[in-house]
C-alpha cells in the first residue's frame, strides 16, 4: 500500500484568515434581525453586529476564566459567569436571559405588582413565535468556537448560558438599531461613565463619531453600520467594553461595502 503524503499544515495568511473568522457569521446575525424587524440589514451592519457580540462574549469569557483560575479550575462553570458579572458591571447584558436560566434564578429579586402581590416567575413559553430565548441554540457553535479561541472549556450549562446571553444581546441590539432607523439617529446614549476608584476618568473616545450618530444618514429601509454603532452605545455602559466594541466594529467593517 502506498503511503499517503503528510498533509501540509496551514500557515501564513490563509491560516490566519481561518483563525480570525468571526464566531457569529453574518447569516446568523441577519436571521436574528429578521425576527425583530422587516428592515434590510446591510453587510457592514451584519459584520458590525457580529463583531460587537463577539467582543462582549469575549469579555464575559475572560472574566469567567479569571474566576475559575482563582479556584485552580480549567473548565468554566455557571458560578464563574456569576463571578464575572458581579466583578464587572459592564458585563451585565442580555438581561432577559436571567429570568430564564437556572443560573440566575433567585438573584434577580422578587417582583411585586401595583397592589403589592408577588409576581410569579416567568414560565417557559411553548409558543412557536421566534424569540431570543427560543433561538439561543443557534449560537452554540459560535460560542464553542469563541471558547476555543480563548483557550477555555466549559460545562454544558455554562455554554447554554453564553448561548442565551449572546442571543438576547444581539436581539436587543437589533431592536435598538431598528429604533435608530425609525428615529433618524440615536436619541439617547449611555450616561454612566465607569471609573476605577482612585483613577482619572478616561478621555473622550470617538467623540466626533458618537456625536454624528445622533443624526442619521441614509434611507429609512436599511439598517447600516452606524445604526449598529448607535445601538451599541445604548446597550453598553460608557466604559472600556463599549469603547473596545466600537473600535473593533470599525475595524471589522473597514473594507466592507454598505450593501
Amino acid at each position: 500500500m502506498t503511503a499517503q503524503p503528510a498533509r501540509p499544515e496551514r500557515s501564513g495568511p490563509e491560516a490566519a484568515s481561518v483563525m480570525d473568522a468571526p464566531p457569529f457569521q453574518p447569516p446568523l446575525v441577519k436571521a436574528v434581525f429578521r425576527d425583530v424587524t422587516p428592515l434590510h440589514v446591510s453587510r457592514s451592519a451584519a459584520r458590525a453586529a457580529a463583531s460587537v457580540t463577539r467582543t462582549v462574549l469575549t469579555e464575559i469569557i475572560d472574566g469567567a476564566r479569571r474566576a475559575a483560575a482563582e479556584e485552580a479550575r480549567k473548565k468554566l462553570v455557571p458560578g464563574d459567569l456569576l463571578s464575572a458579572i458581579d466583578r464587572n458591571v459592564e458585563l451585565e447584558v442580555g438581561n432577559e436571559w436571567y429570568d430564564h436560566s437556572p443560573t440566575f434564578r433567585g438573584l434577580t429579586g422578587v417582583l411585586y405588582d401595583a397592589r403589592g402581590v408577588v409576581v410569579p416567575s416567568r414560565k417557559r413559553s411553548r409558543s412557536r413565535k421566534p424569540s431570543a430565548v427560543v433561538g439561543a441554540h443557534r449560537f452554540e457553535a459560535g460560542v464553542r468556537k469563541l471558547l476555543r479561541s480563548r483557550g477555555a472549556r466549559a460545562v454544558p450549562a455554562m455554554v447554554r448560558d453564553l448561548d442565551g446571553i449572546a442571543s438576547v444581546f444581539l436581539t436587543d441590539l437589533a431592536r435598538d438599531a431598528a429604533m435608530a432607523v425609525r428615529q433618524g439617529g440615536a436619541k439617547r446614549f449611555g450616561t454612566a461613565t465607569l471609573v476605577t476608584s482612585g483613577e482619572p476618568a478616561p478621555p473622550p473616545f470617538l467623540k466626533d463619531s458618537l456625536q454624528a450618530l445622533s443624526t442619521r444618514r441614509g434611507d429609512g429601509r436599511t439598517i447600516g453600520r452606524d445604526d449598529i454603532l448607535a445601538a451599541t452605545t445604548i446597550q453598553l455602559f460608557d466604559g472600556d467594553l463599549r469603547r473596545r466594541a466600537l473600535t473593533e466594529a470599525h475595524e471589522a467593517t473597514r473594507n466592507t461595502s454598505a450593501g
